[in-house]
């Protein structure tokens, strides 16, 4: 027998008792973005670190401007032991509106939804207490089961994900050499479906910047002004519209620098697992695929640069109706990014753009919000093959390598102050509800997810 399967053994026989270990985490009020909060957010730091120094680590609360850091190491089975580095994030979001839960979302349970399949619910059973202690009763099973783990282990847990992560850059930058590895586990991630593992090789970047057109000194009466005073809703309506082309092209200079083609066999797997405009869109009301032509809605959403509109304010907006010029008007527009795109450069071309389309008699003012670059690992590194075939171990059906739309940027932070790639592997699913009321975690997800990072750690100790 392998030193794997009593370890597998272990948790199966242990589940019950893990579920149980996991509702005392979610219990903790831990929402990173209410000050109100803040007591709850340092006792599940707390609890994290006793948690893990009950499992051998050497585990302390690290204190940061805001909310604490969690760091915990352990030694590996050797001393020239693969080191890993792995992150979650014990923060969650607020759980309003609290009228449409449909229990208390601190009060965890397990339910039964159809015959063979349980679900645990309340607010971070998915994002992301529920993912990272996936990982702690792996570790925790091995020691165990063998007294040791098969690689070097540090833990960094933060707990202002939910609110922009602001000490978590500072923290890296300060503390690189203790937590410096040869490579970073993250699982905030998903599954293609409820058999189907994957790992997310490619996520997007992203820029986001604030534009405010403003033209006379105060509102204006439409039917004194009108056709003769600039109108800053007209002007920023026709920005926004030269932002793409015919084709769906974005239009901004040298916006695609950076853009490769994403390799032939990629499509060609992204192809096989079915995703289609009317099974992608049609849930949500929508039929026709509206980004570039061309291009399938997974190439869409995975690996093209996108520029969205995400909010126009100006003039009034009331109810009845007012017939004035608004003196200014704002958009927030994002720009998400991929491959070698250059987020400062992405931002200076846009701000060009918008100069450019300036009429006289008026000014533009502009509010940076965030900017990471995107992040793309190797298809075909020995790490994601070796995650590959053990994620293919375990579920019904081979793991999948995926992309992803949305921007995760800590990875981009242990690229930048680490030197380190990383594993993206997450149990989670589409409809788990994460910043949504009734939030929920399959507990198959929980189950085999550490199933899983068992068999990842025995993987990684044996290359």
């Amino acid at each position: 027998m392998s030193a794997l399967e009593p370890v597998l053994k272990h948790l199966d026989q242990n589940l019950d008792k893990s579920v149980d270990h996991l509702f005392d985490l979610l219990r903790i009020k831990s929402i990173s973005t209410d000050p109100a909060f803040k007591a709850d957010c340092r006792q599940a730091a707390e609890w994290l670190v006793e948690d893990l120094k009950s499992i051998g680590f050497d585990a302390s609360v690290r204190d940061t401007p805001g909310h604490p850091m969690v760091v915990a190491h352990h030694e590996g089975a050797t001393a020239d032991a693969p080191h890993v580095l792995f992150y979650g994030h014990y923060d969650v979001q607020p759980v309003d509106p609290l009228n449409l839960w449909e229990n208390d979302p601190f009060d965890p349970a397990a339910k039964e939804i159809e015959p063979g399949r349980k679900i645990l619910t309340g607010r971070g059973t998915s994002d992301d207490k529920g993912q990272l202690m996936t990982f702690v009763e792996a570790v925790r099973a091995y020691k165990a089961v063998h007294g040791q783990l098969p690689v070097k282990v540090t833990i960094l847990f933060e707990g202002e994900e939910e609110s922009g992560s602001p000490s978590l850059k500072p923290f890296l930058d300060s503390h690189k050499e203790e937590l410096k590895a040869d490579v970073a586990l993250v699982c905030d991630t998903s599954m293609w479906n409820r058999d189907t593992p994957a790992i997310c090789v490619a996520l997007r970047g992203l820029v986001g910047e604030q534009i405010t057109i403003k033209a006379a000194d105060r509102d204006l009466h439409s039917g004194f002004f009108g056709g003769a005073a600039a109108n800053p809703l007209h002007v920023l309506s026709k920005i926004l519209a030269d932002l793409h082309d015919e084709t769906g092209r974005v239009t901004v200079e040298d916006f695609y620098e950076g853009v490769e083609e994403t390799p032939s066999q990629i499509l060609k797997s992204w192809e096989g697992l079915g995703r289609t405009p009317e099974n992608f869109l049609g849930p949500i009301g929508l039929s026709v695929p509206s980004g570039e032509q061309g291009r399938s809605v997974l190439e869409q959403t995975w690996a093209r640069p996108t520029a969205e509109v995400n909010g126009m304010i100006g003039g009034y907006t009331g109810e009845g109706f007012k017939t004035v010029i608004a003196a200014e008007a704002s958009a927030k527009v994002s720009f998400r990014l991929v491959h070698k795109q250059d987020p400062d450069k992405i931002r200076a071309n846009f701000r060009k753009f918008v100069e450019a389309r300036l009429p006289a008699d008026c000014r533009v003012e502009f509010h940076p919000h965030g900017g990471s670059p995107a992040i793309q690992l190797s298809y075909d590194s020995p790490l994601v093959t070796q995650a590959k075939q053990a994620l293919s171990d375990e579920w019904p059906n081979p793991a999948v390598l995926i992309a992803m739309g949305g921007s995760i940027p800590i990875v981009g932070d242990f690229d930048k102050f680490l030197g380190m790639d990383s594993l993206l592997v997450g149990f989670g699913l589409e409809d788990d509800r994460i910043h949504s009321p009734n939030e929920k975690y399959e507990l198959s997800s929980f189950h085999k997810g550490q199933r899983s990072w068992a068999r990842i750690l025995a993987a990684l100790a044996a290359k």
